[in-house]
Parts: C-alpha cells; structure tokens; sequence
C-alpha cells in the first residue's frame, strides 16, 4: 500500500498544469499525517526540492484533481483505501481553492481545527467512517459554499455549532452516529435550504411541536429526515407544521421519547417512509397513514401506545407495515391490499384469524403473534403464495393443522411459529418435505400421534436432500407418540432440537451423533429407553433427558453437564463416580436440598445480623463520641438560616462537607456520610415519594431488628421469619433524621472535582449541587441515597456511592456513559455523575421521582395508604418490568439488582419506573460480589452465581429475580419470608415449586387480590411463567420469551 500512494503521488506530481508551492507545501504536510493501516509506518514522500517541476500540477494520482484552467488543486478523494493517521487539518489552510475534501471510511483521526473554516472554496466535506474527535468547530459555518458536510460515525462531541443559518448552499447534513447535543428547535431554526438531514444515534433533545417561523426556512426543501435514536421528547409535529413539509420523502424518529397523539397528516403526495417506533406516541392510527392518499411504501408505529381498531387497510403502495406492540384491539383488518411484511403482533386483535384469507396482499412474511386470535388456521399456502414466514404464536387458534402443500409442490417457507396454541391433531407430513424450511416451531400445543419425519408425497432421497435445511425443530408440549425415527441423523444443519414434555418412547437413534451442530438437544419428559448414544456433540450449551427411563451409563463426553440434565427420572442410569440414580430423585424434592439450602440461609442471617450489631455498637459510640465533641466546639442555634456563604467555607480540604442545615461557626467540623442520622428521626412512611434503597440506614434511632447495611439492604425483618400471610418487610422499616442535611462544596474557585453530564437537559453547576437540602432516603451495599432539591425547585436523587466500590476513573467514566446512554420510558435515566479528588467522593445523580416502590405496594401493613392491586394490574406492573428488562438484554446490559424496591410506582396509573439499573458495571470485582451477596440473601440472585469463582450479573440472572418478583406479586409473600408447612420450613421459591408438583398452583395465589376476585386461569398461567423463569440456567428462558408469554395471558 506504502508503494502504490507514493507511486500515486509521484506520478500525481508529474502533470503539466500549474500548481502553486504553498499548494504543493500544504499537500506534503497533510501528507506526513497519513499511515499505512496494515504497516503502521509512515509513507515515505519526496520533498518539492527532488523534483523536476516544483509548479506541475499532481494530476495523475486518482485522489487529487486539478482544475483544468489554473491548475490549482480542487479536490483531495482518499475514501476507502485502508489508511490511518492522525490527521493535521491545518496543513490544509494553503488549498485556498480546494472544493473537495473527502476521506471516508478510514481510521483517521484527530481535530477538526476552526482553520478548516477558512478554506472558503470547500463545495464537498465528507469525513465519516473514521475517528475523528472533539467539538465540531464553529467556524465551520465559515464555509459559505459548502453543499454537502457529512462527519457521521465518528467520535464528535459537544453542542450543535451556530451560525449554520450561514449555510445557504447546504443541501445535505449528515452528523449521524457521533456524540453531538442540542435543542432541535433551535437547530431546525438554523437550516436553511437543507434537502438531507440525518442526526441520528446522538444525543438531541426538545421536542418537534414547534411554531411554523421555526420550520418555514426548510419546510420547502426537506425530503429527508432521520432524528431516530436521540433523546427528543415532546409532542410531534402539528397538523399545520407537517403539513407544511410538501416534499418530505423519509420521517425517521424511531427511539425516542416523543409522546402525545399524532395529528392528521393531510396530504403528503410525496411521503414514502415513515418510522415512529420506540416512542411514547398513543390515541389512534391516523386513517390516511393507511389508505392511498399517502404513497407509503413503509409504516413503523410499533412498541408505542396506539389504540383503538383497524377496520380496513386500503393502501396499495405499502410494502412494510409494523404495527406490533401496541394496544390495537378488535378484529383484524377485514382488508388489506398490498403490502409484503406484515407484523401486527404483540396487540390485542381478537376475532377469527381466517380473515387473513380475504386479504388481496401476498406478504412474504406475517407476524399475529401474541394477540387473541381464535378460530382455525386457514391453507396459506393457497392464500399466500409467497409466504415464507409465518408467526401466529401465542394465541387461541384451534383445530387441525392445514397442509400447508400446494399442488405444484413447492413453498417458500423458511420459518413456521405456529407455538402456544390450541391446535390437535397430527402433524401432517408436508411439514417436513418443504425444501426451504429452516424453523418449525409447534410446541405448547395439544397435537398427537408420531412425528412425520418421512413424507408420504416424497420419496427417501428426497427427505434427505430437503432435511439439511432444518435449523430449529421444536415440538415441546405436545402428546406426540411413536418412535424418534432413525433418519433424524440425516438433519445436518440442525441447531435446536427439543421434544420435550411429549408421550415419545423407543430407543434413542445412534444416529443423533450425527449432528455435529447441534447446540441446543431437549428431550425430557418422555419414555425413551435404553443407552443414550455416544459421542453426542459436546459443544451444547443446552442439553436435557430427564425424566425419562434411560439406563446404562453416561457418556464420557456428557458427564460436564450438571445433574440436573439426567435426573430426576432415569433410575438406573449411571454416573461413574458420581452419586446412585435411585438416590437422584431427590435432587427436585424439598428434603435436604431445602434443609441445607436453609441452613445456609440462617447462618448468613444470623452471621449478618450479629456484625451488624456489633458495627452499630461501635459506629453509635463513636457518633456520641463525635457528637460531644462537636457540640464541645461549636454552638448550634434552633434557628433556620438562609443559603448563606456561611455554608461550604469550612477550613478542611474536602470536597463535599455534610452539615446540619443551621447556622455554623467558622470552625465547624464537618460529616462525612457516615455520620448522617441524629436522634431526631421520623420513620420513613413519613417521607413522602421515597425511592429504591429505602430500609437500611448507618444508624438508626434504635437497634432492634437492624441488620448490616452493607449485606441486607432492603427488608430488614423479612429473612428468617416465619410467614402464613403476605406480611410486610416494610414495616420494621429505621428511621431518618427530621432535619434536612446540606450537601456542601466549595466555591467554584476552589472546587477540585468534576461534575459530568450524561444528558445535557439537566444543568446545574457543582456549587448549586452543594448547597441544595438533602434528605436521606436510604442506604444500599453500593451507598446512601438522597433526594437534593435544586434552587430552581427541581428535584434529584443524589447516590453517594461506598469507598472501595467504585472502578477506575477511566473505567468508570465509560461505563457511566454507557448507563447515560440508556433511554426508556420507564426507566429512570442517570442524568449525571460527580468524581471529587478523593475516594469517597462519587456520586450519581438522578431524578427524583414521587411515587412508592412496589414493595411498599405489596407489603405495606396498618394504616394501608394503598388498596389491593388487582390482578390485571399486577400483571401490568409485570409485563412493564419485562419490557424494561427486555430493552436492556437486547442491548446486552443486565440489570443485576432486580428486586421490589428499585421498582417505582408512579401515579396515577402505577406506572413502572426501574431504577439502580446496571450499577455493577461502575464496581469493582468485590463490589459487584457484594452486591449478589446481598441479593442472595434476600432471595433474588440466582443459583448459578453462588457457585462462580467471580460472579458478575447475567441476562439470565436477571430472568431469575424477574420470577421472584413475578412470584412476589402474586402470591404477596416476600422472596425472604420462611413459610412454614407439611415438609416443613422453606423459602418462597420452594413453596411454590413445592405446591406446583403437587398439583395445587392456586393455593399460592394471593387470596386479597381485588378483595376476592375469583381465580382465573390467567393467575396460575402467570404462575407457571413465574417457575420457568427461575429453572436451571440452561433451561431457563431469555426475557422475551417471558414478555411473549406474559402479554398472551388474559387478565
């Protein structure tokens, strides 16, 4: 590559047209700043002096061109070719007629300097694709000829530049995928003329209901929109303002938190793409987004609130539409015309699914899942000669199976969902004989008789040609009968197969060690016999064959796999070495797994609660020690003193000093968070809007029933007590000082930390921060939490996080900005974070929320402020937690500190707000094993994590506190309560596994839930979700199955 450039700019400097030496100066210092990628070594270059013709213009080498008359240089074009480098863009500032500049999709870096602003000449700047850093200059704006500016998928940060109102020429703006803040408001204001506008995967804000003068300058000219992937928030525009956009082609604003209703779109002749998904929109679909009048090519509305039905669809121009996940109802479009994705799942349509057969579309792929669609399936492949993915899983339909066989034998399926049914029958063959079919999914159904794996209309060969091409087979949940066929092994592609809970019988094939790439193999709950095969692929993550009648002994290769995989069940199969079969079985019992399980529990408790007692002596003595002391040398008054000057002068070099909200002496001394609480307390009811964290305190007004704080962090008195009802962790609950605490720092002049912003809304300085009245909230294992009320009114709640806890700064910064990053309607952003010069000094900072945790909801004793929630809304508050959950997984974020006090109930409705979210990723490796300690011991870690060398979260940790509280809502019983019964004490979680194996799910459903509501099937469905989800690892699911299962359960 080094040979090749300098052959290019050689011979690029050999041309016949003129070219000035500070041109050809300049071209050489850029030039220094270009590396080989692959090398890394620098490009070797002649200087002006070593050649022939200092004044030939380098015409030759494809990257530069010259103007044809003047010679001068007119464009540099390095896109794509492999360098890096750290580029100096002020060796440009002699290319006074440079009119192109582009270097995308490279690994340059560096500044864009304010210099770049003085080649006035500039037509074409396009750095994208590189590293690029810093703030974008604001003499930029400088460039009056500039037609298209393109910076995307770099690494700018900072505000919006002005002036951009300067820019007449600019037709196209694209700053995408960088680190950029500002009001779009005030940011559309400033475009004039623009075409093209792609801001997206920033960090804007504001709202787009903004007045027409605001708009008019690019309501003519923009055709192409994207702000998809900010932080917007607000109304949409208004029906005058979209309106006015005559020419808008693509509206994208997916992921963000833009809400109202949307307004009627009048005529848009021009509209081809519209994407609002991710949002807070709700009301009703506007009509004419579905009929011809708008020439929609796309519509996304999905994951929003829309509601409301949808009679017709009438549009001839669609060819994806996504309406899922909302809360659409009624029947399904009686008439839809043309359009080749349909998804409409995850609503509540209702009515018989054979309607789909009167639609005039011929979708390539339709998605019904997770409504409550009933009726029989019709023959879609006479309906839907393209089709070739087919969702209707979770939902009521019924009958037989059709064929699913057209007559020319052919099909185009690859993917069949037809799961959580109420299909009978048998499976017909044409199943298996499609050539394309890559995933067949037909679990949680009431289907019967053998699995069909040899099709009646196609010869051997043909099956084994056509096999390969299975991917995913899940039969699950059924009453198939008969044989595992031998000629399974011929399915080479396979990656998931599960036959489990099924009548299947006979001998395992030999031939299943021919799947080599089998990763997921779930055969429990059958009658299978004999020996399992050998050499079974050993990279399975997921393996399975319990209860079943197998024997002989394990294969060498298997044995890895936890004994759960083989037992309960299989009485004479054999582990060497390992524990007899017969005396497996009691690996599901509540006998002595529960007894020691128990045991273990008590001894932390009891081990807990005397450190925590002995801590409190010493801290109390201490506290009185300070407090004679502090009274000794200073004198405090009774009265109330204004926010003086007085407050964070203090003598002693700290950061933030914590002082009784009175007036002080010059000399006074000043808390550190240890030392918070006084004698004068009120109990915490008394708080009013309390957050997460809200039990355990440093030192509270009295001892009894007081834990460690740093090991039990919220139910003080709900592990080891013996419970017949839902009784309340709450209710012991310490309590706070009455007198509001001063969070004070030094003037600016003399500040020493840094306080960092994550979303630019907020803004406040490090002096406003100390001098805002504090209240404690709470204390956690990560710190104590405070709600701090700003001069402006505004309210935060401030995490002073524990010494020893906290990363390095570097590490900590970028994770915090990860968290930042995070946006969710329901869950609570962090919206800043403080780093002092000291250890201690790390806080966190958040909106204060008024609303009571759902702890408090389900366990609040005498007086009850609240009524009991019914089981519609428990399910709500359910389904909301698992949204939350699944918005995280699928940013591979876990929660890691699920439990019922960093859940939020807001008024009016209850509304879900998740809090203390993804703080382990800011801890050190002991901090985070803290933490799990902590949520063991209140019965919301998961197994798994007991046993690690390291722990650290994990999505599917998350699951299994998600079941907990799934649980915890029904049943009204906390996950630390000991429940007392025939086999004795056990933990919630055992009780209900307990109560589910003997048949009797409904004995655990909370009897107060709407003051005798009458038990539903729904409760026990949301039950048995609530026991899948805290399975064994392997066999647990990921948290969008339990949405899917959660949103098909009928209240």
């Amino acid at each position: 590559m080094s040979h090749f450039l300098t052959f290019c700019f050689i011979s690029l400097l050999l041309g016949a047209n003129a070219v000035t030496e500070l041109e050809l100066r300049s071209l050489l210092e850029f030039r220094k700043g270009i590396r080989d990628e692959t090398s890394h070594q620098r490009i070797s270059w002649s200087d002006t002096s070593s050649l022939t013709d200092p004044s030939t213009c380098p015409n030759d080498w494809p990257g530069i061109s010259c103007d044809p008359e003047t010679g001068s240089i007119i464009a540099i074009n390095l896109d794509r070719l492999g360098l890096s480098g750290e580029l100096k863009f002020s060796t440009l500032s002699g290319l006074t007629r440079l009119r192109n500049l582009s270097l995308s999709g490279n690994s340059f870096s560096g500044r864009v300097v304010p210099s770049l602003g003085g080649i006035s000449s500039l037509q074409h700047l396009d750095l994208s694709d590189n590293g690029f850093y810093g703030p974008i200059p604001g003499r930029i704006s400088e460039l009056w000829s500039l037609n298209h500016l393109n910076l995307s998928s770099n690494k700018f940060e900072g505000g919006f530049p002005s002036g951009f109102r300067n820019l007449q020429q600019l037709r196209s703006l694209d700053l995408h995928k960088n680190e950029i803040w500002g009001d779009v408001g005030e940011i559309f204001t400033e475009l004039k003329n623009v075409e093209f506008v792609d801001l997206s995967c920033n960090r804007f804000h504001g709202g787009l209901s903004l007045p027409m003068e605001n708009i008019s300058s690019i309501s003519n000219t923009l055709r192409h929109l994207n702000l998809s992937h900010n932080a917007l928030n607000g109304k949409f525009f208004s029906a005058e303002s979209i309106g006015s956009f005559k020419n808008l082609e693509i509206v994208d604003l997916e992921n963000n938190q833009i809400n109202g209703e949307l307004p009627h779109f009048g005529s848009q002749p021009s509209l081809r793409i519209l994407k609002l998904a991710r949002n807070q929109l709700f009301g009703l679909v506007p009509e004419e987004l579905l009929q011809s009048s708008i020439p929609l090519l796309e519509l996304d509305l999905s994951r929003n609130g829309f509601t409301g039905s949808i009679s017709e669809i009438n549009s001839t121009t669609l060819t994806m539409l996504n309406l899922s996940s909302n809360g659409l109802s009624g029947d399904l479009p009686s008439t839809l015309k043309s359009c080749l994705v349909i998804d409409l799942s995850g609503n509540t349509f209702s009515g018989d699914v054979s309607v789909v057969q009167k639609w005039e579309a011929t979708p390539d792929v339709l998605d019904l899942s997770s409504n409550n669609l009933s009726g029989s399936l019709p023959n879609f492949t006479s309906a839907f000669s393209r089709l070739s993915v087919l969702s209707i899983r979770n939902n009521s339909v019924a009958g037989s199976l059709p064929s699913l066989w057209d007559d020319s034998g052919v099909s185009q399926f690859s993917v069949i969902d037809l799961s959580s049914n109420k299909f009978s029958g048998s499976i017909p063959e044409s199943f298996f004989t499609f050539a394309s079919l890559r995933s067949l999914n037909l679990s949680m159904n009431n289907l019967e008789g053998p699995i069909p794996f040899r099709g009646s209309r196609a010869s051997e060969l043909l099956v084994l040609r056509f096999y390969p091409q299975m991917e995913l087979l899940d039969l699950s949940t059924n009453s198939l009968t008969g044989m595992l066929p031998g000629d399974i092994g011929t399915m080479e592609k396979i990656r998931v197969l599960n036959l489990a809970n099924n009548k299947l019988s006979g001998e395992l094939p030999s031939d299943l060690n021919k799947l080599s790439g089998l990763l997921f193999l779930d055969l429990s709950n059958n009658t299978f016999k004999g020996q399992i095969p050998n050499k079974l692929p050993s990279q399975m993550v997921g393996f399975n064959v319990s209860y079943n009648d197998l024997s002989g002994i394990i294969p060498e290769n298997l044995r890895s796999y936890p004994p759960s995989s083989f037992y309960p069940g299989n009485s004479k199969l054999i582990l060497p070495g390992g524990i007899p079969a017969d005396s497996s079985r009691d690996l599901s019992l509540p006998g002595k797994k529960h007894h020691s399980k128990l045991s273990i529990r008590i001894a932390i408790i009891v081990a807990s609660v005397g450190a925590a007692l002995m801590i409190l002596f010493v801290l109390f003595a201490y506290h009185r020690t300070q407090l004679k002391d502090f009274h000794g040398r200073n004198r405090f008054t009774d009265q109330a003193t204004t926010r003086d000057a007085k407050f964070g002068r203090s003598s002693r070099p700290s950061l933030f000093n914590f002082s009784s909200n009175a007036e002080q002496q010059s000399s006074s001394l000043s808390f550190s968070n240890d030392h918070l609480l006084t004698a004068n307390s009120r109990s915490l009811s008394g708080i009013p809007g309390f957050e997460a964290e809200i039990s355990e305190q440093g030192v509270p007004a009295t001892t009894s029933a007081t834990t460690n704080p740093n090991l039990l962090d919220d139910y003080p008195a709900a592990s080891g007590r013996k419970s017949s009802s839902g009784g309340s962790p709450l209710s012991s609950s310490p309590r706070f000082s009455n007198q509001p605490v001063m969070l004070d720092v030094y003037s600016p002049d003399r500040l020493a930390g840094e306080l960092f912003f994550l979303d630019v809304s907020l803004k406040l300085t490090a002096e406003e921060l100390s001098r805002a009245p504090a209240e404690v909230l709470g204390r956690s294992s990560h710190g104590t939490l405070y709600k701090a009320t700003l001069d402006n009114g505004h309210m935060l709640t401030v995490k002073w996080l524990r010494v020893g806890l906290v990363r390095h700064k570097k590490d900590f910064a970028r994770e915090a900005k990860k968290i930042g990053s995070l946006k969710h309607p329901n869950i609570v952003p962090l919206r800043a974070y403080y780093w002092g010069p000291r250890e201690q000094e790390r806080l966190l900072l958040s909106d204060y929320l008024r609303g009571e945790s759902l702890a408090m909801h389900l366990y609040e004793t005498t007086p009850r402020r609240y009524s009991p929630m019914s089981f519609s809304q428990r399910l709500k508050v359910a389904v909301e937690v698992a949204q939350c959950l699944l918005y995280l997984h699928d940013r591979a974020m876990p929660h890691g500190n699920l439990k019922p006090t960093n859940i939020i109930l807001t008024s009016p409705d209850n509304a879900v707000r998740i809090t203390d979210y993804c703080v382990h990723r800011l801890m050190t490796p002991s901090g985070v094993a803290e933490q799990i300690l902590n949520m063991s011991a209140l019965g919301y870690s998961a197994p798994e994590l007991s046993s690690a060398s390291k722990p650290i979260p994990t999505l599917k940790s998350d699951v299994y506190a998600f079941g907990v509280i799934l649980m915890e809502l029904l049943t009204r019983r906390s996950a630390g309560d000991i429940i007392s019964g025939q086999t004795g004490a056990v933990d919630l979680t055992d009780w209900v596994r307990l109560c589910d194996q003997e048949g009797r799910r409904m004995d655990c459903i909370d009897r107060d839930i709407a003051g005798g509501e009458e038990f539903s099937k729904g409760m026990e469905d949301a039950l048995a979700v609530a026991i899948r989800c805290i399975v064994s690892v392997n066999e647990r699911p990921n948290i969008r199955q339990v949405l899917d299962h959660l949103t098909s359960i009928s209240a």
